[in-house]
């Protein structure tokens, strides 16, 4: 797809991948770029970037979570600006906890935003592609939706429901001339991951090289799915053929569950016996 003169909205636009996406399609000389984020500030750092490249911005702070405020800004923004050429759903949150510390609300909070607000927004825009009769929709996975990694219980299921949901739109929406991909990176250094503790032997992409890489992936049209650095695609290569010993190897690499304090507790509760 060649995405000049096209008008593009962008979620999760305010930091990392999606500000990164943002600015590298403005300065693909995309014709209007929709901003959407809930910190109005960070946004309108965002587009001080992109207008430097004389694209038009749109900003949209929205809470994703709140369905019905976003049905009305997507409908008012369709009608003001012209229809909306592709959706890249970058939005996300990631809590890293190993699963005996973790706590409902962190999981509810990714569910929410990973999926459940992501499957809404898709939903409303998905449909007036249809009428459109065109369109092309990315959803943001990453490679935890392929290779799951311990102490990223919820993030890894919701990326790899969002391969899933992907794959599933990809069939359902080709009748309607609406392509939809993946866009998986590996570790990529944002501000949402430096707490972290961070893998064994996984070199952080930055998010300007997952931008770089979606355009590239964008202009190969038989693209279905994207992989961003080479660990990407050995891992996944990996996965595929011996998939048994990846699981060692992530083991290996992965935060132990002997650094926990649910563990460190049995530890000690043992030891008193």
């Amino acid at each position: 797809m060649n995405i000049q003169g096209k008008t593009v909205l962008v979620t999760g636009a305010s930091r990392g991948i999606g500000r990164a996406i943002a600015i590298e399609f403005a300065q693909q000389q995309v014709k209007r770029l929709i901003l959407v984020a809930r910190n109005h500030q960070r946004l309108s750092e965002v587009a001080c970037e992109v207008k430097k490249y004389g694209v038009d911005v749109i900003l949209l702070p929205l809470d994703l979570t709140q369905l019905v405020e976003v049905d009305i800004a997507i409908a008012r923004t369709w009608k003001d600006y012209g229809p909306i050429h592709m959706l890249i759903n970058c939005a996300g949150v990631a809590h890293q906890t190993p699963f005996l510390e973790s706590k409902l609300k962190s999981v509810q909070s990714e569910l929410q935003t990973n999926l459940i607000s992501m499957y809404a927004i898709t939903r409303l825009i998905a449909r007036r592609m249809v009428t459109q009769r065109q369109g092309v929709i990315v959803n943001v996975s990453s490679l935890m939706g392929k290779v799951a990694a311990p102490t990223m219980a919820t993030y890894s299921a919701t990326k790899f429901a969002i391969v899933g949901f992907t794959q599933a739109l990809r069939c359902e929406l080709a009748v309607h001339n609406i392509k939809v991909l993946a866009l998986l990176p590996s570790l990529t250094d944002t501000d949402m991951v430096r707490d972290f503790t961070l893998f064994r032997w996984v070199a952080p992409v930055s998010p300007q090289q997952v931008a770089k890489t979606l355009v590239i992936g964008l202009k190969q049209e038989s693209t279905t799915e994207i992989l961003v650095g080479w660990q990407s695609h050995l891992a996944v290569l990996c996965n595929r053929i011996a998939p048994f010993v990846m699981e060692k190897i992530i083991s290996l690499a992965a935060p132990l569950s002997r650094q926990s304090k649910y563990y460190l507790k049995l530890k000690e509760a043992k030891a008193d016996i």
